[in-house]
């Protein structure tokens, strides 16, 4: 188990990823992921209120209607084994970050996910068209009020995260207690600046994108983005980084993971987990053949040597802070 930041939640280390709750995986095949990573020892659910509101048809919510289902035919709510973290501001009736909405959009999601409270809840993007006060001052009464345990921030620059905290402070209200961020062995540029105010500020990081798309499961290894000659949202995701240096990574995590037993993503997932202030990534699984790679991620632990030798082949260049 890991904590999150200053929080009391103690989760597994790795998320379970609710983006495709609805879209690439129906109900049926959700509840088979879901029992599966459940039965496996996962606990962490990351979903958000806009989930999936790009599909055609869909008007967002679908994941936190279906995790919410599957809560309640198991029996569970987030005080007994799980923790769910979902995330306001994208949702088309719920956009921004003014304080009206946060409250509204944190009421529905309750009732989407059949529970009292939310574990974690996010900020999922930054709104400047809201003053940020007001956003942390609603935000703070949501936990003062009982329908949020922790805030977070997601998709927030470094400098809105350190004035989130400041005001926070000065408002005597919740601070967050996690980041999440998009952060993998190839797209290791927050390093420069997201993780330096986490170490900073005491927060986690929940890395989304932790598998690049598919890229580092070592499935995606041409620019070519069809899957089997068909067209694919994963393919196309993973093949921009099918770069000389991309596939050099996968020669190296693939020496990795055979020396652990384990498949290349589940070393890429223990490769994002031994970063400094990494609390759990997210990943998700469209079929629950893909769940004991992301199980396996979150129990492998790289060596020093393993963990050096990913640093080296993807090594990038730090702006001059």
């Amino acid at each position: 188990m890991t904590r999150i930041g200053t929080s009391d939640l103690d989760v597994f280390p790795l998320a379970l990823g609710g983006n495709v709750f609805g879209w690439t995986a129906d109900r049926d095949a959700s509840f088979e992921i879901l029992d599966a990573f459940h039965g496996g020892g996962g606990d962490f659910i990351d979903t958000a209120d806009s989930y999936s509101a790009w599909v055609p048809g869909h008007e967002g919510g679908e994941s936190e209607t279906i995790i919410g289902e599957w809560l309640a035919s198991r029996g569970l709510r987030n005080d007994e084994g799980v923790t769910i973290a979902t995330k306001v501001s994208q949702h088309p009736q719920f956009r921004g970050l003014a304080a009206s909405n946060v409250r509204a959009a944190a009421e529905a999601s309750l009732t989407r996910l059949g529970l009292d409270r939310i574990d974690l809840y996010y900020a999922h993007f930054d709104d400047a068209e809201t003053p940020l006060e007001e956003t942390v001052a609603a935000f703070g009464a949501l936990v003062a009020d009982g329908l949020v345990r922790y805030t977070a921030v997601s998709n927030y620059s470094a400098d809105r995260i350190r004035e989130w905290v400041r005001i926070a402070r000065e408002l005597g209200v919740a601070e967050p207690a996690a980041i999440q961020l998009h952060y993998n062995l190839v797209h290791r540029e927050t390093e420069n600046d997201i993780v330096p105010v986490a170490e900073e500020l005491g927060l986690s990081l929940v890395p989304y994108f932790a598998l690049a798309k598919g890229f580092l499961t070592g499935k995606y290894r041409s620019t070519d983005a069809t899957d089997g000659g068909h067209t694919s949202p994963r393919a196309e995701g993973a093949a921009k980084y099918a770069t000389p240096q991309g596939l050099q990574i996968l020669e190296v995590l693939e020496r990795v993971a055979d020396a652990h037993g384990v498949s290349v993503a589940s070393a890429s997932l223990a490769w994002l987990r031994a970063k400094p202030t990494v609390a759990a990534p997210i990943a998700s699984a469209s079929k629950v053949t893909h769940v004991p790679d992301l199980l396996d991620g979150a129990t492998t632990d790289l060596t020093a040597d393993e963990v050096a030798a990913l640093d080296e082949v993807s090594e990038w260049t730090p702006l001059d802070m």
